[in-house]
């Protein structure tokens, strides 16, 4: 275990411990290059002495450093030091899905579908570069305190299934995927498997499959059918209930093919939640439950998933397979030796029913392709088909190039004048509700995501539109009420106002932010769109800014105490240096904001350091005319501190010019004697003197 203040790589000082997992421990971080915190997840003892799994940790750990995107945790750097392996990783504050599930206990339909969207084009993006994650649970998926949706550990799953591990290690078995349990071959698909698991939990608040072991949880995912989530959740919308049970097909071929088209449903059912057009292929074996063989069983436990998980090379041929009446499907002899001893009777039976269930595929098969023709239409409405894989991979493609752009402002504008205008932008429009308003009805009153917003192209604009009721469109009940608009981002006096012209209290409660401006709503509870009776009450809650942290002193302090100081009180330092004369080199002089002076978090104080007492010289030249009858003269320069540094006599009537260097001092004076000859009427000579002082200034070489 590291400990606070331990550097990695002479870059990251580890801050505190933030969590811990089978097969890792994770550290928060200051990367002092870039000045930013990371989270560091360095591999616990036991795993970092097999150096052939440290060598494929280290491989698919900078494979997934190629990965970038806003839905996924990104990897920054690989390292290993004094037996140490680590991976640095974006920062994110926030809490796990699991948590979040935990919390609420069942999430609304439109938030379950909003986070799953997100998880989705992070996972799209890996498969993109052909890396499957295989360990898609709520653990591993981080909600920021932004609300952005992160998936984390993309490639380290993938390391640990070569290897024989903890089932800690490779999460739980809650949500894997038939073919992980069964230890077969794993792709993309397996992926869309723990995300349907991972959306029943979010929408039930329960796991499918439960049991006191792994072993009988794994078994249930082998075999067992699933209770479908709307048994849990009534008012479940029929799209995304079956958007979930063709995630969690058994059969991967009966699932979703790819991410995108997963994607696109998703898409389609937050703007038609009740429509019933999810398509799942039919079974090919008439439906027979499959079971388990003792063998099978054995060879589940075998494998350890009771107690470790040991990921083998992929066997050419799959598990034998058994149905309800315990006779493998693969075990041809018998069956044919079987068929020899029936009575004629009973074998006239059978071939009459073989004819009439031959009769019955052929027709179901010339259904299917006169579907798929267009031959057979039994309404006028003909619902979009299916995108290929192929144009499904293309758009993928598409959307994880395209850019962020802004949300253009739609209120007051008609339905179809905002949806024109959205459907320009490449945006769908859903109208959750109308209410009472000032406005022609029909007119736009709400839209969330609000003006200005930067979204993605596909992104859904949920609006409410003025009507002569209010009207939630998301349930049964149109008795009148009122619809909560959306506040969040508004400044706390405007969003009050906004509230309480609606019919609605306000009860607030306020929370530091290191990205919400101070005064603004963080979050609002009930959200934007939610149906309330007059006079409910919602919750606000108020960003107080940054949160404030007391200055420290350091003055009298090294520069390196000082800096650290600082930045462990949650605030950045900025250094000055000058000469001082009283101050040794490398010592705080001063800092710009007091000592034990409260300031907002992450503020900068910048500290003055010294360079010590600066080594300076001075110069200085300076020419004097002579007077008139000059014959000789006699002049000093003599500094402040006391010392001569020119002087001289000599014979001539001209100027002179008094010049020195590399003197210690900035001042002096100089001193001039001239002897004057003079002649009187009579032709007789006499001599005088003249003296002159001149105080001057040195200039600094």
């Amino acid at each position: 275990m590291l400990t606070v203040g331990t550097y990695l790589g002479d870059r990251y000082e580890i801050v505190s411990k933030i969590g811990a997992g089978g097969m890792s421990d994770v550290y928060k971080a200051k990367d002092h290059i870039l000045g930013r915190f990371v989270a560091i997840k360095v591999l616990k003892p036991e795993f970092s002495e097999d150096r052939s799994f440290v060598a494929k940790f280290r491989t698919e750990a900078q494979s997934a450093a190629g990965l970038e995107h806003p839905n996924i945790v990104n990897i920054y750097d690989v390292g290993s030091e004094e037996g140490l392996h680590y991976i640095v990783m974006e920062y994110v504050e926030g809490i796990t899905l699991k948590t979040y599930i935990e919390k609420k206990g069942q999430l609304s339909f439109k938030e379950a579908v909003s986070i799953a969207i997100q998880v989705a084009r992070g996972i799209e993006a890996a498969h993109n570069k052909q890396i499957t994650h295989r360990d898609i649970k709520p653990q591993n998926i981080i909600i920021s305190t932004e609300g952005k949706v992160k998936v984390t550990d993309f490639g380290i799953a993938r390391a640990a299934s070569s290897n024989t591990i903890s089932s800690d290690v490779m999460g739980s078995v809650h949500y894997s995927s038939p073919e992980q349990a069964r230890n077969g071959f794993v792709d993309g698909r397996s992926d869309i498997y723990s995300l349907g698991i991972v959306m029943y939990e979010m929408v039930t608040g329960r796991v499918p499959f439960d049991g006191d072991t792994t072993v009988a949880v794994a078994i249930q995912h082998l075999q067992e059918e699933m209770t479908p989530p709307s048994m849990y959740a009534k008012e479940l919308p029929i799209s995304l209930e079956k958007i979930i049970l063709k995630c969690t097909q058994k059969n991967p071929d009966r699932r979703y093919q790819t991410i995108g088209e997963l994607l696109n449903d998703l898409r389609k059912s937050l703007a038609h939640p009740d429509e019933d057009f999810v398509m799942i292929a039919p079974l090919v074996d008439n439906g027979k439950t499959k079971v388990i063989s003792e063998d099978e069983l054995k060879q589940i436990k075998d494998r350890g998933i009771s107690g470790s998980v040991e990921n083998e090379p992929v066997a050419e041929k799959p598990y034998p397979v058994r149905s309800n009446d315990g006779v493998d499907e693969d075990d041809d002899d018998e069956d044919d030796d079987d068929d020899e001893g029936l009575n004629p009777k009973m074998d006239k039976v059978v071939t009459i029913l073989g004819i009439v269930v031959a009769a019955v595929i052929l027709i179901v098969i010339i259904y299917l392709i006169g579907s798929f023709f267009g031959l057979f239409r039994f309404s006028g409405k003909q619902e979009d088909s299916e995108p290929t894989q192929t144009e499904s991979q293309t758009e993928t493609q598409t959307q994880s190039e395209e850019e962020m752009f802004a949300v253009k402002d739609v209120y007051g504008k008609s339905q179809e004048e905002a949806q024109q205008l959205l459907e320009q932008q490449g945006l769908y429009m859903f109208v959750v509700a109308e209410q009472k308003s000032d406005l022609p009805k029909g007119t736009i009153v709400g839209q969330d995501p609000t003006s200005g917003t930067m979204v993605s192209k596909g992104t859904t604009v949920n609006v409410i539109i003025a009507g002569d009721q209010n009207v939630d469109f998301s349930s049964d009940n149109n008795q009148e009420n009122v619809i909560v608009q959306g506040v969040t981002g508004k400044s706390e006096q405007e969003a009050v106002s906004i509230l309480q012209n609606s019919g609605l209290k306000v009860s607030k409660n306020y929370e530091y932010s290191d990205s919400v401006e101070a005064g603004m709503v963080i979050s609002q509870n009930p959200s934007y769109g939610t149906s309330v009776t007059k006079d409910s009450t919602v919750t606000l809650v108020i960003s107080q800014g940054k949160k404030s942290v007391k200055v420290p002193s350091v003055t009298g302090k090294s520069k390196s105490q000082a800096v650290s100081m600082l930045e462990k009180a949650g605030l950045k330092a900025h250094v000055r240096e000058e000469y001082s004369d009283s101050v040794e080199a490398g010592v705080v002089i001063g800092q710009s904001i007091a000592g034990e002076k409260l300031v907002p978090a992450d503020s900068t104080v910048t500290i003055t350091v010294s360079l010590g007492v600066e080594e300076k010289s001075y110069s200085f030249s300076k020419t004097y005319n002579a007077p008139a009858n000059a014959v000789s003269v006699e002049y000093s320069l003599v500094g402040s501190d006391g010392v001569t540094y020119d002087s001289g006599a000599m014979d001539t009537s001209e100027a002179i010019t008094v010049s020195a260097s590399d003197m210690e001092c900035d001042s002096g004076t100089v001193t001039i004697v001239w002897t004057i000859e003079t002649i009187d009427e009579e032709g007789l000579s006499d001599t005088t003197t003249k003296t002159e002082s001149h105080a001057v200034k040195f200039q600094k070489q």
